[in-house]
């Protein structure tokens, strides 16, 4: 795995108008999640929305490879005013898209626009010559021949997704939900993320850098690992406490080592980066739904100081506890308490 994949970090900005750019025959899946995640009204549930379209080559209709036709899209001009572009796996991966979709892409991320690609749909990006020396992944199928016709890329096979400064890169097609929702974390904060997850029945947050090869790569669902289950179940009401893996291991029963291996086989994580994961994502949850000063907050996330959890808030996020508070607050709910 490359180092400091920047799966997690925050670069906040105002994102308004989302583009999916779809030509020759697109995956239904992967458009389906950028139009459930993008496209969808979410007032009911708080969160505000994004001014959404569906783009081809002159608005022309687009196949699927499920054999129905796609109609009434936009043309690529409207990609052209998008703070965010997202290319679905379209085929063929073989040869490039088509020359105007190349371009877009290209006046995309010349004028600092977000490009994203899922999965497949990652090759367009490498063909647009956006992957020169970035961080990048994409699915393990296609590794190789991802590698083969992009050699300056820098590729993390194991990876989820990556966002390498606004180019963002995910592997297999559940990928581009956890890229999605990262997204949302980025623009929304991590409420909005949280509640998307959960109408959408997933998890709120699997880090880019988890592996691809997990045997049930959702923390919420563990599969028939009820040991791990059980652990995580008993850490998220304990978060506020220190931790160790070795007072786990004693809970589950097991040597560290198996603890360990069963850990990561039922997460893609170890604890230590799950439990700082989860640590963060409640800091984030209680600065943009409270008051709280931050020494509390620190308190309340099994931090031993408000400094250790700016370290580990600008370390992984990017950014610092006020300023997130700052851009992602709404209406408080517990009254003000001191300064933060």
């Amino acid at each position: 795995m490359l180092d400091n994949p920047l799966d997690t970090k925050f670069e906040t900005r105002d994102v308004h108008r989302v583009a999916v750019v779809v030509s020759e025959q697109v995956s239904p899946f992967e458009l389906g999640v950028a139009c459930e995640v993008f496209g969808t009204n979410r007032t009911a549930d708080g969160i505000a929305g994004w001014d959404f379209a569906v783009c081809s080559p002159d608005g022309a209709a687009t196949a699927t490879w499920s054999e129905f036709q796609l109609t009434g899209l936009a043309p690529l001009s409207v990609a052209d005013r998008a703070d965010l572009i997202i290319v679905p796996t379209c085929a063929p991966r073989s040869a490039p898209p088509p020359d105007a979709v190349l371009d877009v892409l290209r006046r995309a991320a010349d004028r600092g626009a977000w490009v994203a690609g899922f999965c497949a749909g990652v090759f367009s990006l490498g063909y647009a010559g956006l992957l020169d020396d970035k961080q990048c992944t994409v699915h393990w199928y296609y590794e190789q021949e991802f590698r083969r016709r992009f050699p300056r890329a820098r590729v993390d096979p194991s990876a989820l997704y990556v966002d390498d400064a606004g180019v963002l890169t995910s592997a297999g097609t559940v990928a581009a939900v956890d890229l999605c929702l990262h997204l949302v974390r980025q623009t929304r904060g991590v409420e909005a993320a949280t509640t998307l997850a959960r109408r959408m029945v997933t998890a709120p947050h699997r880090v880019g850098g988890q592996a691809q090869f997990v045997e049930a790569p959702v923390p919420a669902d563990v599969g028939d690992d009820s040991v791990v289950a059980e652990v995580l179940e008993w850490i998220e009401r304990r978060l506020d406490r220190p931790i160790t893996v070795a007072e786990l291991a004693r809970r589950t029963g097991l040597g560290e080592r198996t603890f360990l291996r069963r850990f990561a086989a039922a997460t893609g994580s170890t604890p230590h980066r799950w439990l700082t994961e989860r640590r963060l994502d409640r800091a984030q949850h209680l600065l943009e739904t409270t008051r709280l000063p931050v020494d509390d907050i620190a308190a309340a996330c099994g931090y031993a100081s408000a400094a250790a959890l700016r370290h580990q808030f600008s370390r992984l996020r990017g950014t610092s506890p006020s300023d997130y508070r700052r851009t992602f607050a709404g209406e408080p709910r517990v009254p003000a308490a001191g300064g933060s």
